[in-house]
């Protein structure tokens, strides 16, 4: 496995060249009250890529997501160990600021959260906070910008004073991406974030995780097998809070190298 240096390349065979290296973990543990819900996870994760993680429900891929915004050090009598680091920086370091790193690494959950707020400013929001835009021709931009990203550009346009909530679950998870990418994330965390929508909404969700992984680094988590091997390059799989293996997503589905992956993509369990 590569070194944790952030010039460190990592082949990507979808596209047939290299990737760096933007997410490297080294023995990262992670405890609940003293339980133990992520063992020695080391892994090296590419930028400008969609890395999908996959396993039964409580294996570990949602703590192990947390874990690169910190959002652990919101649940009480958790513990996270090892080295995480993005770009080659510490994400544990004391004197990273939680709130910095969580504007650089953006999260989209499983169900479409947007702010009791209009549809400009869910994604004004971020550029406001961390002033990003000096004027209010600025702001406009940054926000047009992210809808169009977000593919939801030309659905609102019209109506960006309409509160959020009042889009469809397919839009208001737009929204929230377009929200993510407003502050240019470095790196962009999904959560289940299609279990809510319905097929249609679903497709549109997995057409823009492909046009963002252009940009962007895209760690996604997902009980959706036929997701994961639609959208990744990269496919991890968890089991019982280790990371059982990882490798080309194509590799993972039809050629996986330990029998728990073989047996579970297979449906034997999960």
């Amino acid at each position: 496995m590569p070194d944790n240096h952030p010039q460190a390349q990592i082949y990507d065979s979808h596209s047939g060249g290299e990737r760096p290296i933007k997410v490297a973990a080294r023995d990262v543990c992670v405890e609940y009250n003293g339980k133990q819900a992520l063992n020695h996870v080391s892994i090296d994760i590419p930028d400008r890529s969609v890395t999908a993680f996959i396993g039964p429900s409580g294996c570990g891929k949602s703590t192990f997501l947390r874990c690169l915004n910190r959002m652990n050090d919101t649940i009480e009598g958790a513990r996270v160990t090892g080295s995480l680091k993005i770009d080659g920086r510490e994400v544990n370091d004391r004197a990273v600021d939680p709130v910095v790193l969580r504007a650089s690494v953006g999260m989209v959950f499983q169900k479409p959260n947007p702010f009791p707020k209009s549809i400009y400013d869910n994604v004004a929001y971020g550029p406001r906070i961390h002033g990003l835009a000096l004027s209010k021709n600025a702001l406009d931009g940054i926000v047009e910008t992210a809808l169009r990203k977000a593919g939801l550009w030309e659905e609102v346009s019209d109506r960006l004073a309409d509160p959020g909530t009042s889009l469809s679950g397919g839009q208001q998870q737009r929204l929230v991406i377009a929200r993510a990418i407003a502050i240019n994330p470095e790196v962009i965390l999904m959560d289940e974030p299609c279990s809510a929508l319905d097929p249609i909404a679903t497709a549109k969700i997995e057409e823009l995780i492909d046009e963002l992984r252009e940009n962007y680094c895209i760690i996604i988590v997902t009980h959706s097998m036929q997701q994961a091997a639609r959208v990744s390059q990269k496919t991890a799989f968890f089991h019982m809070g280790n990371l059982v293996e990882f490798g080309p997503t194509e590799d993972i589905f039809t050629n996986p190298r330990d029998p728990r992956t073989q047996d579970y993509i297979t449906g034997r369990f999960g």
